[in-house]
């Protein structure tokens, strides 16, 4: 197995987040996991171990600049330069727009949306000295659809799209490659 770059993955769960973390220890990648809550992670962890890839989980959360900052910081010091950054964060909350609590909304927003651009900024100044490096954001059918009662959902990911593309603008000619893809 060759080694890569580290592939950082934000937003590790039981789904796709540990599905990314399987595939590109599969590739040979090293894997940073990153979570909120770290200690359900255990079982991913000893998996990809068993795969024979270098895995480290570490617990931030995204709307947190210092304690992303710091995620950068400690994942290449454990695991090697970072080539790969996913964000896979999300906050689904369903809601008419009459009743939607303004504290729901915004929070939603921040997960989504604010968290997408601190992960993805912090993710830009690490690689940009190196000029070379992936950004991915995933996003849903809402990023492109806004459907009845997902409103504070898809502000989220309407935004986090916003920000891909326009990453993808400014970073492609410096030699970073960023994507939004829909799941």
């Amino acid at each position: 197995m060759s080694v890569l770059g580290t592939a950082v993955i934000v937003g590790v769960g039981e789904g796709l987040g540990a599905s990314l973390c399987r595939r590109f220890a599969i590739a040979g990648h090293p894997i940073a996991m990153v979570a909120r809550d770290i200690d359900k992670l255990t079982p991913l962890i000893s998996e990809i171990t068993k795969i024979g890839a270098k895995v480290k989980a570490f617990k931030a959360d995204a709307t947190k600049k210092a304690e992303i900052a710091q995620l950068f910081s400690d994942a290449e010091s454990h695991l090697g330069q970072i080539e790969i950054t996913i964000f896979n964060v999300g906050t689904l909350y369903r809601s008419s727009i009459v009743n939607m609590p303004d504290h729901e909304f915004e929070n939603v927003w921040r997960t989504s949306c604010f968290g997408g651009m601190i992960v993805g900024r912090e993710a830009a100044r690490i690689m940009l000295p190196r000029s070379r490096g992936t950004i991915l954001f995933t996003g849903g059918r809402s990023s492109r659809k806004a459907e009845a009662e997902l409103s504070a959902f898809a502000v989220g990911k309407f935004g986090l799209r916003a920000i891909a593309e326009s990453m993808a603008r400014e970073l492609a000619p410096k030699g970073i490659h960023v994507s939004h893809f829909v799941i």
